[in-house]
Order: structure tokens, then C-alpha cells, then sequence
């Protein structure tokens, strides 16, 4: 079953987000290793693998996760989600809608992007696991990224959604993860703090102390 824990340093990588010189599957061992307790595989930008490339990845990835018995998400694509049997899906507002595809992911965990009150309040959390609420802070890693809505978004939206699990996205670095700590987040989804870090194990071990 799905619980808060289980958000608690939520590392989304894709091989967009790898610093040169180093391999996917290397950083994702690595912060496996260190205690990641989710994933996500978001495959998006320039250079993204696309057709049965991001297929063949997403299952070597997905292996690994499994390996360490950690939950393998896809970002966005229903269909790659689908094929590779993905422990869930995270889609943002500008995706599929979740009404559209909840019925072929029962039993699966869904995740939805949520930035503020009124996209909380456009949105049906019938068939959502969890809220990803953010930008947090200004990141590098989404070029797309809205205006950062703070810390104090987390909650503003808790107070409307109870007791959903809500993790923060966006910008989210060791040096700012401790003003999340503490709000009432159930953990921190991080992308280039992790991937791009020197000494990525280390790095998951530091997050993991602020949410235990």
C-alpha cells in the first residue's frame, strides 16, 4: 500500500538530467543505494531517448528499482506507463486527464502536479495518491517551470486536501530542503540535486534525515 513514506526523497531523473560523463544507470544505483524511496522516470528535453530507445531504458531502469524494492513511476506517457506494467503515473495539469486512463491504473499509484488553489480546485483527486506541489523554489530543471509558489503553498493546499499525501517539487536543494521540512509535506521530489550531485548516496543519506 501507498503511504507517506513511500514520498519521502522522490528522486525524478531522466538522461536529460545527467551531468556528462556519467550514465543514467550509474546515479540511479547510486541513489538507490543511498535510500531513495520512489522514482520517476521523466524522459524529456533535448536529447531525450524517444520510441523503443526510452522503452528499453525505462525497463532497465525499472529493473533496478525493483532490485532495491523501489515503486518505478512514469512521467506523462500513459502508453509507456502501460507497456512496461509501471508501478504508476505522475501527470501534470497540462497532461491526459486522470479520468481518462484511472481505470487501466487501478491498483497503481497516480500522482497530479498541483501549483496553487485554483488549479486545486479544477482538478478531480478522486483516483490521486498524491499532489506533487511546487514549484517550490526557481529550478533549472523544467524549462516550462510556473513562478516558484513558496514553501507556504504546501499549506495553503493542505488545508483543502486533508489528509492526501503531498510532496514538494522545484528547486528543492540541501540548502533549502530544511524550510520544507517544516511544513506539513510528506517528503521532497528532487532532479538535479541528486543526479548532478558529486557524491549522490551522501547526498539521498542528507535528505533522508529530514524526513524520517
Amino acid at each position: 500500500m501507498f503511504q507517506s513514506k513511500d514520498l519521502n526523497v522522490y528522486f525524478i531523473c531522466g538522461t536529460q538530467d545527467i551531468p556528462e560523463g556519467r550514465t543514467i544507470q550509474e546515479v540511479l544505483k547510486e541513489a538507490l543505494e543511498g535510500g531513495i524511496t520512489l522514482y520517476q522516470f521523466r524522459e524529456k528535453g533535448n536529447g531525450a531517448k524517444t520510441g523503443q530507445d526510452k522503452v528499453a531504458l525505462a525497463k532497465e531502469l525499472q529493473a533496478l528499482c525493483k532490485s532495491y524494492n523501489v515503486p518505478f513511476i512514469v512521467n506523462d506517457d500513459v502508453a509507456l506507463a502501460e507497456e512496461v506494467d509501471a508501478d504508476g503515473i505522475h501527470v501534470g495539469q497540462d497532461d491526459e486527464a486522470v479520468d481518462d486512463f484511472n481505470n487501466r491504473f487501478e491498483g497503481k499509484i497516480i500522482g497530479l502536479s498541483i501549483g496553487n488553489l485554483e488549479e486545486l480546485n479544477a482538478s478531480d483527486l478522486t483516483y490521486v495518491d498524491y499532489i506533487g506541489v511546487g514549484p517550490i523554489f526557481a529550478t533549472p530543471s523544467k524549462d516550462d517551470a510556473s513562478e516558484p509558489v513558496g514553501p507556504k503553498m504546501i499549506e495553503t493546499l493542505r488545508k483543502e486536501v486533508g489528509d492526501l499525501l503531498i510532496v514538494a517539487i522545484g528547486g528543492i536543494s540541501l540548502d533549502n530542503v530544511q524550510e520544507v521540512a517544516k511544513t506539513s509535506a510528506d517528503g521532497v521530489s528532487v532532479i538535479s540535486a541528486i543526479a548532478r550531485s558529486p557524491h549522490v548516496t551522501e547526498t539521498v543519506h542528507k535528505f533522508l534525515q529530514y524526513f524520517k
